[in-house]
């Protein structure tokens, strides 16, 4: 064979790729930051996409501030709600809890339970030296069982409950002195209907005692009409001498509580009832969640809106830019980079916004309720009011994964956004855009 015909045979070698010309390279990236750039006649364009970048930042902030917000209104309310109330209600069958002292003992050595709490509970009437009377909660309770409730022990703001057994008074929450024009030693009158048996029938039981303690769980459902007695007042006055209405149950993790049910039950060595704190308030948890859902899909539009936006502002660009995309197919740019410069171009506001969202909602997750001291300070009016939603403060509780998950819908939406009007710059025909220059 000779050296002509090893030549031809001889694979040819390819030319080296320019350097920077791969996908993404810097002359595309250089395109891309020239199309956001402002110029006077393309003012229409440059507006489109501040508003857009304006409409995903608020839309990620706004998601962010709101998720935060139900997740501390959750998180504080399960916190108070549980702080207060059992985690297990152990309730008799078939017979009363005269024996409510060894099933007390036996259950608090059960793994996982962290004490159990013989209570009388009555409703009542309230009454004190100012104001109407109001209806209240009253709770018979142990003090040492009282000093373990720490929500309450924790959170004394006057007096105290050393001697709570022996004190024959009641501790009550600022919100129910407040209404009630209470202090400190001052009376506090009970009316049950659930009084003596005579003749002529059930009167009603009244009697006064001293207040010994104010407390202050910052719930104010609880604040305005929880009150805490000694168990042996408790049992005198609800005429259950020697028994215990019920005995509630505090567990170690609340949300594995179903574990619990069988070992207690063989604690207690009798028949009882057993109702966990979700059966409990079902109801109400369910609508917190329900509500949280609906707000995330609701608030997802306002950044569906502003990946709109980007989908027109890229469309007039793509538009406004014929000729120059027509010159850069002429000079060798392919389809798939003239795409990707418009990619480029449309995921840069939305990868702005979504950056700029996410400092602003944190920051205003962090100071959350100083801007609403300040609107209330404003307005000269009181936002979030405690006697309608519960709690003293509102609360923010940023969850990692669901703001990394509103991060990711953002972004994705934006890139989806650019898909269109980068396929529409990359299907223009340079002769048909430059036929008429």
């Amino acid at each position: 064979m000779s050296a002509t015909a090893a030549a031809v045979e001889k694979p040819a070698k390819r030319a080296p790729a320019p350097k920077g010309a791969g996908p993404f390279s810097a002359f595309e990236r250089m395109v891309a930051w020239r199309y956001l750039r402002t110029k006077r006649k393309e003012t229409v364009v440059s507006v489109i996409a501040i508003i857009s970048f304006i409409g995903i930042m608020l839309g990620v902030a706004t998601l962010i501030t709101v998720m935060a917000v139900m997740n501390g209104f959750r998180a504080e309310l399960l916190t108070r709600i549980l702080g207060i109330n059992g985690h297990l209600i152990v309730q008799p069958l078939d017979s009363p809890l005269e024996d409510y002292e060894a099933i007390a003992g036996r259950i608090n050595g059960v793994t996982g339970v962290k004490y159990a709490i013989p209570l009388v509970d009555g409703q009542v009437l309230a009454s004190g030296n100012a104001g109407p009377g109001t209806g209240a909660l009253v709770r018979g309770i142990r003090g040492g069982d009282l000093g373990k409730v720490t929500l309450v022990a924790n959170n004394i703001k006057q007096g105290n409950i050393v001697g709570f057994d022996t004190s024959e008074g009641v501790a009550i929450g600022t919100r129910m002195a407040q209404n009630l024009g209470l202090q400190l030693g001052d009376m506090l009158t009970l009316v049950s209907p659930d009084g003596d048996v005579t003749p002529l029938g059930t009167t009603p039981r009244v009697k006064a005692y001293p207040v010994t303690a104010i407390f202050e769980v910052g719930m104010s459902e609880y604040d305005a009409s929880v009150i805490y007695m000694p168990l042996a007042e408790a049992q005198l006055y609800f005429n259950m001498e020697g028994r215990a209405q019920t005995i509630e149950v505090f567990v170690d993790n609340p949300d594995a509580v179903d574990m619990l049910f069988k070992p207690i039950e063989d604690a207690a060595q009798r028949p009882i009832m057993l109702t966990d704190w979700r059966q409990r308030n079902q109801t109400f948890f369910s609508a917190l969640q329900v509500e949280r859902n609906v707000m995330f899909m609701i608030l997802t539009m306002i950044v569906l809106v502003a990946a709109l936006n980007i989908i027109s502002g890229l469309i007039m660009l793509v538009k406004d830019k014929g000729r120059d995309i027509a010159v850069l197919r002429t000079i060798g740019a392919s389809r798939g980079a003239v795409m990707r410069i418009f990619m480029m171009t449309g995921a840069a506001i939305g990868v702005t916004g979504t950056l700029a969202g996410v400092a602003l909602g944190v920051a205003i997750c962090l100071n959350v309720e100083r801007i609403r001291e300040f609107f209330s300070w404003l307005t000269s009016t009181t936002l979030f009011n405690p006697e309608l939603y519960f709690l003293s403060q509102l609360p923010a509780r940023m969850d990692v994964r669901e703001t990394v998950s509103v991060v990711l819908m953002a972004l994705g939406l934006s890139f989806l956004a650019t898909l269109f009007p980068a396929w529409r710059a990359a299907k223009l025909d340079p002769v048909e855009a430059l036929r008429y220059e």
